[in-house]
């Protein structure tokens, strides 16, 4: 059975714990150094909660709460670009296969947790979807050998990297402002703890927008596996607890259709990754 830690919303109040068929058992005062699931990947405190469960636990009821970003303080959040054979042949640069990998960074704020609407923004209507897989560290690392690599990922999860494609072009060598706009994006429904590199290697993704398959791959076709992600970004800055690798994402993102199919208000997107489970969310205007 999985054990799904989830991060969720009550009124005001933020809540940690694993959901269930009935709802989430809340975590959140079972350990007084465990005040959140950024504090669980910190101090390796997913075997000890699971452990201490019992029948006495209070059971949040389903439909009573909001789901937030598992994480919602990472140090960094650090994205791979253009990691999927066909993604790379859109790019008609005469390159095969690129000798490092693209990356780019994300703001907390721009993401959503699954259930929420992501916002199309005033500025552009070229909101699109992007399906991903995304791991947390487990521990702080530089220069991480890729042997090791799988010993620094303590949970993994789902991201849906909502983008405004007009904005990644508004300069000439970055896109940091298409990739960061508020709530363009998901990340959700849960951490799955990590036990071993089968959970990674070869798991099926697929996106879906209202029920059109428009995404479908495996982990084990990325151009640069997540051992090598981590071995490389640790190259040049320190990893630490909590932070989050969003891997890549396959081809067929709406850009890439002709005519091009932008997300608009309404429409539904789910994110399914194998072992994982399933990221939905709709879109609304801002």
């Amino acid at each position: 059975m999985l054990n799904k830690f989830v991060s969720i919303k009550v009124e005001d109040q933020n809540i940690f714990g694993i959901e269930t068929d009935k709802g989430v058992i809340d975590l959140t005062n079972k350990n007084s150094e465990l005040k959140s699931l950024f504090d669980v990947v910190k101090n390796n405190g997913f075997d000890k909660l699971i452990s201490s469960i019992d029948d006495s636990e209070t059971i949040i009821a389903k439909g009573s709460y909001e789901y937030s970003i598992p994480i919602s303080n990472p140090e960094k959040i650090i994205c791979v670009g253009i990691n999927y054979p066909d993604r790379n042949e859109e790019y008609k640069d005469g390159q095969n296969t690129p000798q490092n990998m693209s990356l780019f960074v994300r703001f907390p704020r721009s993401f959503v947790g699954h259930g929420c609407p992501i916002i199309r923004p005033k500025v552009s209507k070229q909101l699109d979807y992007e399906g991903e897989v995304a791991i947390v560290v487990s521990k702080e690392g530089r220069h991480i050998p890729e042997d090791d690599a799988y010993k620094y990922i303590s949970a993994i999860t789902i991201c849906n990297e909502g983008t405004i494609r007009d904005w990644v072009r508004h300069a000439k060598f970055n896109v940091t402002q298409g990739k960061n706009f508020e709530k363009s994006g998901s990340i959700g429904p849960f951490l799955i703890p990590f036990k071993n590199k089968k959970q990674l290697e070869d798991i099926e993704i697929e996106t879906r927008v209202n029920d059109e398959v428009r995404q479908n791959d495996r982990t084990s076709r990325m151009l640069f596996n997540i051992p090598k992600q981590i071995n490389y970004i640790s190259t040049f800055t320190t990893l630490m607890p909590g932070d989050i690798i969003i891997t890549g994402t396959p081809t067929g993102a709406g850009a890439r259709f002709d005519p091009p199919k932008f997300l608009k208000p309404g429409d539904r997107i789910e994110v399914s990754v194998e072992g994982i489970g399933t990221l939905i969310n709709t879109v609304e205007d801002e």
